[in-house]
């Protein structure tokens, strides 16, 4: 600003006025620091990890109307009942409730909506329940029982040390090891990748969360937890040489046939943290001598294609959780929110500009009978 309207406006010889220029000049102030703040919590200005980060490598060609992570999946319909054991532990109405709603998604683990089922060792479940009360508990767990690294950013930085050098088409060793100096605890979700086996079916895969929640109890007192979905369905696994046999749906087609046949359950178990277990680390699972307590069975019918609805236009965030259910401090979990809604918005945004023909469903012929 002209130096000479500072004094004129700001700085007047009247002390008056001198007094009332300063206010203007400290409201003038604070608003160019709150738009400060607000650009650079946008990413707007400086260099800095934001949760718009994480989809950046999506790709231009990527098709509209699709999830950004997870892109193939499956929608599907249920009945979670609650067994009561968790009444004791949290207010959330979800434990008490003999049937609640369920609406879900099964998915693979690839951003790409079209890739075949043996692109990925990852298979995951998104769930959302709804009580009577009205209130909403979505959830997404996967088939790794623990996140990669302590927080988001180490994501990120794996991504970028792994990356092929373009002279060698490998991971630059000196990257690599510098990666792994930064974020130790890496090392085995590396190995845990390279030796997990392989599912055959959605119906026997165990579903994790990863991360800490908290829940309060009638009088408010807090139990962090961490839950899964155990399946009623045993769990086989699938050699290498049966995955370049399969085709390119198999899980989904063989999801498909068992519902033919009869509902699918999991137990939602509930794993109870003790005094010194890391709540803020995803990276680090509790011991296997944890009390457990199953909160209740997730009954799942039926499977429809995600076109259709249902699931499609779901927000499977996992920090949206109903009353009697609070977030820990997991930095990794508040992260989630953040990326999720930005996806989100972004194929709400295609799919309402109508370029998400494919993922909405082709529309039908014009009948010349109805014009």
């Amino acid at each position: 600003m002209n130096q000479n309207i500072m004094k004129k406006y700001f700085f007047p010889a009247d002390s008056k006025k001198r007094k009332t220029g300063i206010r203007l000049a400290g409201i003038a102030l604070t608003a160019l620091l709150l738009v400060s703040a607000f650009a650079w919590s946008a990413g707007l200005i400086g260099q800095r990890n934001t949760t718009r980060t994480f989809l950046e490598n999506t790709p231009d060609s990527f098709p509209a109307g699709y999830r950004r992570a997870h892109g193939k999946g499956i929608c599907f319909e249920g009945t979670f009942h609650a067994s009561g054991n968790a009444v004791p532990l949290s207010i959330a109405q979800v434990f008490g409730q003999k049937d609640v709603p369920a609406v879900g998604r099964f998915s693979l683990g690839t951003g790409n909506p079209h890739a075949p089922d043996n692109s990925s060792r990852t298979v995951s479940m998104a769930l959302m329940l709804t009580s009577a009360d009205g209130e909403q508990w979505r959830m997404k767990l996967n088939n790794k029982p623990f996140f990669g690294t302590r927080d988001a950013v180490g994501f990120l930085k794996q991504i970028e040390a792994f990356k092929p050098d373009p002279t060698t088409g490998k991971p630059n060793p000196e990257k690599v090891a510098a990666f792994l100096k930064e974020y130790p605890e890496a090392k085995k979700s590396m190995e845990y990748d390279a030796k997990a086996p392989w599912t055959k079916s959605f119906a026997g895969s165990e579903y994790y969360v990863i991360n800490a929640f908290l829940l309060i109890d009638s009088n408010g007192k807090e139990h962090p937890v961490r839950w899964s979905m155990r399946p009623h369905a045993p769990f086989v696994s699938m050699s290498a040489e049966e995955r370049k046999k399969a085709g390119p749906n198999y899980l989904f087609d063989e999801l498909k046939k068992r519902l033919e046949k009869a509902p699918l359950y999991w137990d939602l178990v509930l794993t109870i943290a003790e005094p010194g277990d890391p709540v803020n680390d995803p990276s680090q699972q509790w011991p296997a001598n944890r009390k457990q307590i199953i909160a209740g069975t997730l009954e799942v019918n039926r499977v429809f294609d995600q076109a259709e609805g249902g699931c499609r236009d779901i927000n499977f965030d996992p920090t949206l959780v109903p009353k009697g259910i609070a977030l820990s401090d997991d930095p990794v979990l508040a992260a989630r929110a953040g990326i999720y809604s930005h996806s989100y918005n972004d194929r709400v945004r295609e799919i309402g500009y109508g370029k998400a023909t494919d993922a909405v469903g082709k529309p039908k012929k014009d009948n010349s009978q109805n014009k």
